[in-house]
């Protein structure tokens, strides 16, 4: 098979369809029947076409509460990378997904439950939720903070993070969402430059048993981050870091508030729609973090579409997706449980601590009807064995959602047979914090194949492109790229605007190339191949990482793979592989049989130079591998910023690893 194309898969892969029925009840469904758009195909291609009456009819249809309806939806007067969206309109985000329902039975309902890694449990109705969010709304603008300045958040996921999520829109300022787990400098780099006067902060967190002492780093990084005038600190002791005059305990600063206030009251900031409510960083693969912008009504009206439609979430569902505020899927998920009136599960800690069963128990314990997963947790709950899972009754489970790095067949149908028992759809997703959530789906309204998407996302425009921008047929691998801008664009990078215009809408003009490499069978499924710019040439050849790790997989001899390339004075490149053993006594013929397993799925010009064998991959805290760093580390360079690495200990087995193998050389 050439290396520039994808395999052509047959409708014979398919090993799930909806029924009837269950096509039926999805507002998906509905809304095209609403519109009378034949199909999924057709609404993409008018949502595409017509964006104004796109996302002025997903607003419509999901009752979005304008406080001033906009005169247009859609403004490119100044080109499409600077759209202007929801022109006239007024709308808080906090206002639109707390306030509306106030008068509904909803109020009563839980919000969120809460679980800390000991067992011990909180649940907030709505009715508590919107309470303290208007009582800590009250209490920043006591402090004297002004709609537009930045705001960090440095907390886990707790209920009281919910709230400092939504009073900060409320009063109109920007949040700034932080990694609960970065190191100071991390905190100074993003701080610093979003300009933040203010920090949310927790004491401390609990992890793997361990207590992580959050306010000791945020003191360490206040001192270096000039704009800053208020912290305030959520379970502070008498242990606590504490600076007088800068420092405040919540309780002080909810106090502030009135505990009768409705969410009404003179705190709510009648924000325009087009507003910014976040700043939220993502690291690229070289230079500094990127400061994505997020207004208001884009963030909610894209999450809107791609849950509320694509993406089947319902009312009644119970989510639980294992995350952090710092990656999308934190403040995502907070959008989309509130708005839609469901229940967000919390949990403190990691999925496999302290057993390794606990992400199961959690879904069971709490009926979880909507399941998060990313696919590289999936590979690593996996190795524990299928009894891990089997034990446990996960019939609550009616979606899972994935997103964050590339599936595998092997972990993919796996995790379809024991979590989904064959019957649940697993709705793979990618876009990126940039996008505001999905370019390429799954949907629950069409069969599903292994690791594919269904087709590109309502209102984005995708297509599949060679390096002229031009379309690209079934089975060719090319570009991931927009043709139209999309409500849920970043609205910029935050102080780069000549960095955000190099990073995604030069390199094919006209294009939004979003770096990733994709392509379509002919049966019309999407997928993707990894990262463009972790493309591996060899001698002229090219191919992505995911299409060799699939190959180390599918042995069944790793639990875990990364391919990256490494520079070769012969070839341009040739090809490194991490791994990971499924085995811990992995026997020394494992990386000859790893490299066998690459020669035969692609060609003898793909024969790894070299195989490493650790006990972790370095991963971001969003779970993603870091190929760069491994391959700068393997060629003896800087690895760069290290600020989202979740598993630091990877770092010092990959190095020994590396210095075992060159002094065998």
């Amino acid at each position: 098979m050439p290396a520039d194309s994808a395999p052509r898969e047959s409708a014979s892969d398919i090993v799930w369809r909806p029924s009837a029925e269950a096509v039926a009840a999805t507002a998906l469904a509905q809304f095209m029947a609403r519109h009378g758009v034949a199909d999924y195909d057709a609404l993409n291609r008018r949502s595409a076409d017509d964006p104004e009456w796109y996302w002025r009819a997903v607003a419509d249809f999901f009752a979005v509460p304008f406080a001033k309806t906009p005169d247009r939806m859609l403004d490119v007067s100044k080109g499409a990378p600077w759209a202007a969206w929801c022109v006239g309109g007024r709308l808080n985000i906090a206002a639109a997904c707390l306030d509306r329902h106030r008068g509904t039975p909803t109020m009563g309902k839980e919000a969120i439950v809460w679980e800390a890694e000991d067992g011990t449990q909180r649940r907030w109705t709505y009715e508590t939720l919107a309470t303290e969010t208007a009582k800590l709304a009250d209490g920043l603008r006591g402090l004297g903070i002004e709609p537009g300045e930045a705001v960090g958040i440095f907390m886990p996921m707790l209920p009281e993070t919910v709230a400092a999520f939504f009073a900060i829109a409320r009063i109109g300022a920007i949040a700034v969402p932080l990694f609960s787990g970065f190191a100071p400098d991390a905190v100074v780099a993003r701080l610093a430059d979003a300009g933040a006067v203010a920090v949310l902060a927790s004491a401390s967190t609990k992890r793997r048993g361990q207590t992580v002492a959050m306010m000791a780093t945020l003191d360490e990084a206040a001192k270096r981050i000039p704009t800053l005038r208020h912290v305030v600190v959520l379970g502070a002791d008498a242990a606590t870091p504490w600076t007088d005059g800068r420092d405040r305990k919540w309780e002080s600063v909810v106090a502030i508030g009135d505990p009768k206030a409705p969410p009404t009251d003179a705190s709510l900031v009648d924000t325009g729609a087009d507003d910014p409510f976040m700043i939220i960083f993502t690291s690229g693969t070289t230079g500094q973090a990127k400061g994505t912008v997020h207004s208001h009504a884009g963030f909610l009206l894209k999450l809107a579409s791609d849950f509320g439609l694509a993406m089947d979430f319902r009312p009644a569902d119970r989510f639980l997706w294992m995350s952090d505020l710092g990656w999308l899927v934190g403040p995502m998920e907070i959008v989309v449980a509130i708005f839609f009136g469901g229940t967000l599960v919390l949990a403190e800690g990691a999925p496999d601590w302290p057993d390794h069963g606990r992400l199961w128990r959690l879904v069971e314990m709490h009926k979880v009807s909507y399941l998060g997963v990313a696919p590289t947790m999936a590979r690593a709950m996996m190795r524990y064995g299928d009894d891990t899972v089997t034990k446990h009754d996960l019939s609550s489970v009616r979606v899972v959602a994935s997103s964050g790095e590339l599936w595998n067949p092997d972990s993919w149908l796996w995790f379809f047979e024991h979590v989904c028992k064959r019957r649940a759809p697993i709705l793979n997703v990618s876009g990126g914090t940039e996008i505001g959530w999905g370019i390429v789906a799954q949907t629950a309204i069409h069969p599903m194949k292994p690791c594919a998407f269904s087709g590109s996302m309502p209102g984005m425009g995708a297509d599949i492109v060679d390096a002229e921008g031009r379309p690209v047929g079934p089975g060719v691998m090319g570009e991931l790229v927009l043709r139209v801008p999309s409500i849920g664009l970043t609205r910029g990078l935050w102080n780069a605007p000549e960095r955000y215009m190099e990073t995604y809408w030069t390199k094919i003009p006209g294009l939004w190339v979003h770096g990733d490499w994709a392509s379509r069978d002919a049966n019309g499924f999407w997928y993707l191949h990894g990262r463009s710019d972790d493309t591996i040439k060899v001698a002229g050849k090219r191919c992505g990482p995911a299409e060799i790790e699939a190959l180390l997989m599918a042995t069944g001899r790793v639990a875990e793979a990364a391919a990256t390339g490494i520079a070769d004075p012969l070839k341009g490149e040739s090809v490194l592989c991490v791994c990971v053993p499924s085995d811990k006594k992995a026997d020394p013929g494992l990386a000859d049989a790893l490299k066998a397993a690459v020669v035969a799925g692609l060609s003898p010009a793909f024969r790894p130079k070299d195989v490493l064998l650790v006990a972790d991959l370095p991963k971001t805290r969003s779970l993603k591998v870091m190929r760069r760093v491994v391959r700068a580390l393997y060629e003896g360079r800087d690895p760069g910023d290290l600020a989202s690495l979740v598993n630091p200990p990877a770092l010092d087995d990959l190095k020994r690893a590396i210095a075992e193998r060159k002094a065998r050389a």
